[in-house]
């Protein structure tokens, strides 16, 4: 049985007051007895969410940060004033459903050698959303994800690895990686290999992390019997818009940093060239269909 009090959650806040409430409710109807702490760390908003918790969710620690510093320098913030023995990294745009917590905690007690597990995500409408677990981007499943492989043969081995389409999404499974959407750390792990790695600002920090878990020899585990809904990428669309430069260019310092003394540099070279193009297409074949609108 999961000891009480027994979670820190951190949650990095952007603009989405309305959806942190919801995700704050939620946690509180479906898990507020493991919960010991939870801070809310603020990248500058412009929605009075400080004046808004204060008078709502007085018992929310809140860390209000003057300029957006990203999600991995957010997120170390509270998981440095944090006490407790799990820590919850948790989007604002969620919804924790119900047992999901308990599930998680039970299952990291009962597995000390998971330095990490992640529940099942799913969109508002019900859909499975594939990226809560993940194989690494190696050059052929980065490849296949940026240019479509993935998408048209999802039950291969061989081009599915990113988003490891091939299995079940209720098929509990030892992965790569997992979504910083909801993954839930043992602190032990981070004061063993560290926090996120603050060189990505928004997307890889997860995927680096476990990484950085499973280079150590902790396990990184998917819980499909846990679940939280993920309004994806509300805070983006309050942001300047700059979500797909994010992704590619964590990509990219993900090759720099974990790839470049694995595979040799002509493949190293072909990968970043494809980040580049990719990033370029999705750039302009929106700017032309407008212009073509207007």
């Amino acid at each position: 049985m999961a000891d009480r009090g027994c979670v820190a959650v951190i949650i990095v806040n952007y603009n989405v007051r309305d959806l942190l409430d919801r995700a704050l409710r939620s946690l509180h109807e479906t898990a507020r007895t493991l919960i010991n702490e939870i801070w809310v760390v603020d990248n500058a908003s412009t929605d009075d969410t400080a004046d808004y918790l204060t008078q709502h969710w007085p018992n929310v620690n809140f860390i209000a940060n003057e300029e957006n510093r990203g999600y991995s320098r957010a997120n170390n913030q509270g998981i440095k004033k944090s006490q407790s023995d799990y820590i919850l990294i948790l989007n604002p745009d969620t919804e924790v459903q119900r047992g999901a917590l308990q599930e998680l905690v039970e299952f990291m007690d009962s597995r000390p050698h998971a330095g990490v597990c992640g529940p099942k995500i799913i969109s508002p409408q019900g859909f499975f959303r594939p990226e809560c677990r993940r194989g690494f981007p190696t050059p052929l499943a980065a490849f296949s994800r940026l240019f479509g492989l993935a998408s048209l043969f999802p039950r291969s081995r061989v081009f599915g690895k990113y988003h490891l389409t091939y299995l079940e999404p209720d098929y509990e499974a030892q992965v790569d990686a997992l979504s910083g959407a909801c993954m839930m750390v043992r602190r032990k792990v981070t004061e063993e290999v560290g926090y996120f790695d603050e060189d990505y600002f928004l997307y890889g920090e997860d995927i680096d992390w476990c990484w950085r878990m499973k280079k150590a020899g902790w396990e990184v585990w998917y819980i499909p019997r846990a679940s939280i809904i993920h309004i994806k990428g509300a805070s983006m669309r309050r942001s300047s818009g700059r979500s797909d430069w994010y992704f590619f260019e964590a990509m990219r310092v993900f090759v720099r940093k974990h790839l470049r003394d694995k595979y040799p540099p002509p493949l190293l070279w072909l990968l970043d060239t494809g980040i580049r193009l990719r990033y370029f297409l999705g750039y302009i074949f929106p700017w032309l269909r407008k212009a073509g609108r207007s």
